[in-house]
């Protein structure tokens, strides 16, 4: 484009169509890089998802494992032996990922794409009513530990559905919670902690 701006200013013979055409060239030049700029970030992000969903995918991997050593028990049995079965699922997962510690899923790249993601939603026109949300059942700055069960006697807070359309789609077997200011990765069948965002919601 620029080329043909270049060729029509020669042409004119004038110099303040010179200088129009200049400006013409520099701001499409201008207006091309900032379209290439936002193609770029649309692509890097769309492979920061794909990185999460991977790593996602290769925790639930760990987990259906473990679950398939242990005998069946249906969900509608007998509360108590649900309970000890999740229990002894979540022993072997937490065996399975001795070694796990926090950014193992939420690598520093995917943390940013995240709190950008839910910095939009909440400086959007919902923004205080999302904060309100999040915020009613909040258990608050509790302990956290990757492995560690999500205790038992807090309340879960409700996800607003905005924070979830902006963030990338989990397998049934994992759910988005806020505890405090921290975004959890929740395994909602053992109830363990699978990693967190420390400060994912913006002051």
């Amino acid at each position: 484009m620029s080329q043909r701006i270049a060729i029509r200013c020669f042409t004119a013979g004038a110099t303040s169509a010179l200088l129009a055409c200049a400006g013409i060239a520099v701001a499409a030049a201008h207006a091309g890089a900032i379209q290439q700029s936002g193609e770029i970030r649309v692509n890097r992000d769309a492979q920061l998802i794909a990185e999460f969903d991977r790593r996602a995918q290769a925790y639930l991997a760990i987990h259906k494992k473990a679950d398939a050593a242990l005998p069946e028990v249906p969900s509608s049995g007998p509360p108590d032996q649900v309970d000890a079965h999740q229990r002894a699922v979540a022993a072997l997962i937490e065996k399975s990922r001795a070694t796990a510690k926090q950014g193992d899923i939420f690598t520093r790249e995917i943390r940013a794409y995240f709190r950008r993601q839910i910095g939009r939603v909440v400086a959007g026109a919902d923004g205080q009513q999302v904060r309100d949300t999040i915020m009613e059942e909040n258990p608050g700055a509790i302990r956290l530990r990757i492995n560690g069960r999500y205790p038992d006697t807090l309340p879960m807070t409700t996800m607003p559905p905005q924070i979830l359309a902006s963030l990338p789609k989990l397998p049934k077997e994992l759910e988005y919670r806020f505890i405090g200011s921290r975004l959890v990765l929740l395994d909602t069948h053992t109830q363990l902690i699978v990693d967190y965002i420390d400060d994912s919601i913006p002051r």
